[in-house]
């Protein structure tokens, strides 16, 4: 059964955003909707959503049929009920009093903790205000979910909780979603959308597959693309040498013949397109400026504590010597954080068991990004490291654009902030990288983007992540917080696979 179909659908919002988009949505579908930061993702979750009319082309729904869109943020009139209270009041009033009881359903099926539900949505994580707005969607029993963003501020056993979850939905039931978590996406779901401003691209497959197929498309275009224009270089060659031989002969017949292969030629270039080229948001480059200590970091038995000084547990004897990516791992409220805190601390000249090189250089993103004031623009920022002209050209090839150089810094999109954070450290030249969940808010081009240059740069950097891919690419040593020990250990993935099947 067809649920939903798009024909000819166009949207431009001061550009366009996708056209020409057309596809069918049946029953039990799960799509993967992928497309860089600012490349309509959202805005096509809306539109077929029915919240955001399109520019041009049609959306037909399936009669009756109840879909329910689940956005990235809380509406601050949510903020101060609680989670249970939320949840009820996406029921209809008429019978929100004689059904409360799909609520603790839905709350029990999604493994929200009894302590967590009276709990105002405005005093919950990020995380928690994510799954609230899934248990919101949820009570209404919706026959499509439109999900944007779901694993955002979820840590590995919450997003192994969604996967069982989306898995668990009644057959019939459809989701498309945009995530920027590749394994998230191959778990999730079976076809595959890539959202371009032009052909778009979809496929029967989980993202990684599709990806592949995606590539081998493009090629087959390129390829076509060159052909194409040949074709169109070899038929003008031939009108020339015929309008030559007609205008020697006078030949009418020839002149014609010349004029065909003209229109020909014109028809051929005119249908022939380039192969894609995603236009990059920004390309993500590195420095790594050298040092002649060999550790450059040194944990002698250090104890991290929570703020409020409870212990959390013991780092042992551990070096972070040059050229090495260690990875953090361990169960959210492990004292993943803290230990970059502990490092943090020990760069900037605290004494204590976390030991920093003298020649240490240090770049620190933190995962919210404090590290860049809402009130200072992006302009100030880059003109510490370079001059007014250079810095907007700095600026434009992270992907921010000339108009929005000069903004607050309160103004910008996630991803944006992301990119800006790591040009700052590409300008601040160090030498080890502290990144505590760096790819918040990047898309996948900017995930890769991240990743290649950690390891092209032989970068050497602590850092702590809940991206599967991410550290799978980059990680050289993997550091697991357990049983109040910091051990190392061989492979991240035992700890995946208990993290994603873990009970919360």
């Amino acid at each position: 059964m067809t649920l939903l179909a798009t024909k000819s659908l166009g949207l431009t919002l001061g550009q366009p955003l996708f056209t020409d988009l057309s596809f069918s949505l049946e029953a039990g579908d799960r799509i993967g909707l992928i497309a860089a930061n600012g490349r309509g993702k959202s805005s096509l979750l809306r539109c077929l959503s029915g919240a955001l009319e399109p520019t041009a082309g049609e959306i037909t729904r399936a009669r009756g049929l109840k879909l329910a869109l689940v956005d990235q943020n809380v509406p601050d009139a949510l903020l101060p009920l609680s989670l249970r209270a939320a949840t009820l009041a996406a029921l209809p009033a008429e019978v929100a009093e004689y059904e409360s009881w799909r609520v603790e359903i839905v709350l029990d099926d999604l493994a929200v903790p009894e302590a967590l539900r009276d709990t105002p949505l405005g005093a919950l994580s990020g995380g928690w205000q994510r799954t609230a707005l899934l248990a919101r969607a949820a009570v209404g029993e919706p026959d499509l979910y439109l999900l944007d963003e779901p694993t955002n501020h979820l840590d590995l056993s919450r997003i192994g909780m969604l996967q069982r979850w989306l898995a668990a939905l009644p057959r019939d039931v459809a989701v498309i979603t945009t995530s920027h978590d590749r394994a998230f996406l191959d778990a999730a779901t079976s076809r595959s959308l890539f959202l371009r401003a032009s052909a778009s691209r979809m496929f029967a497959l989980p993202y990684s597959s599709a990806r592949m197929a995606l590539e081998e498309a493009d090629a087959a275009d390129a390829r076509r693309f060159e052909n194409d224009l040949n074709k169109a270089d070899q038929l003008r060659r031939q009108a020339a040498k015929l309008k030559n031989i007609g205008i020697n002969s006078g030949s009418d017949l020839l002149i014609t013949k010349t004029k065909q292969l003209k229109d020909r030629a014109e028809k051929l270039e005119a249908s022939a397109r380039p192969a894609h080229r995603e236009a990059s948001a920004g390309a993500i480059r590195l420095a790594n400026s050298g040092t002649h200590a060999k550790a450059l970091i040194a944990l002698n038995e250090a104890a991290i504590t929570t703020p409020d000084g409870r212990a959390l547990f013991s780092t042992g004897q551990k070096w972070i010597e040059r050229g090495d990516r260690v990875v953090i791992l361990g169960a959210n409220g492990a004292g993943k954080s803290q230990l970059i805190r502990a490092v943090l601390a020990a760069v900037q000249g605290a004494e204590g068991a976390v030991k920093a090189a003298p020649t240490l250089a240090l770049g620190y993103s933190d995962q919210n990004l404090a590290q860049l004031p809402d009130d200072t623009t992006p302009q100030a920022l880059v003109s510490q490291f370079a001059n007014d002209q250079a810095s907007k050209t700095l600026l434009a090839g992270a992907g921010i654009k000339p108009d929005w150089q000069a903004r607050p810094l309160g103004r910008l999109s996630g991803g944006q902030k992301a990119r800006l954070a790591m040009l700052l450290l590409r300008l601040s030249q160090p030498n080890f990288y502290l990144l505590d969940e760096p790819t918040n808010h990047l898309d996948i081009e900017g995930q890769e983007a991240l990743q290649q240059e950690l390891c092209a740069q032989g970068a050497t950097c602590l850092l702590v992540s809940h991206d599967r891919d991410f550290i799978r690419a980059v990680g050289s040593r993997f550091w697991q917080i357990e049983k109040r020990r910091l051990i190392e250990v061989d492979s991240p993935e035992p700890f995946f696979a208990s993290e994603l099947n873990r009970a919360n």
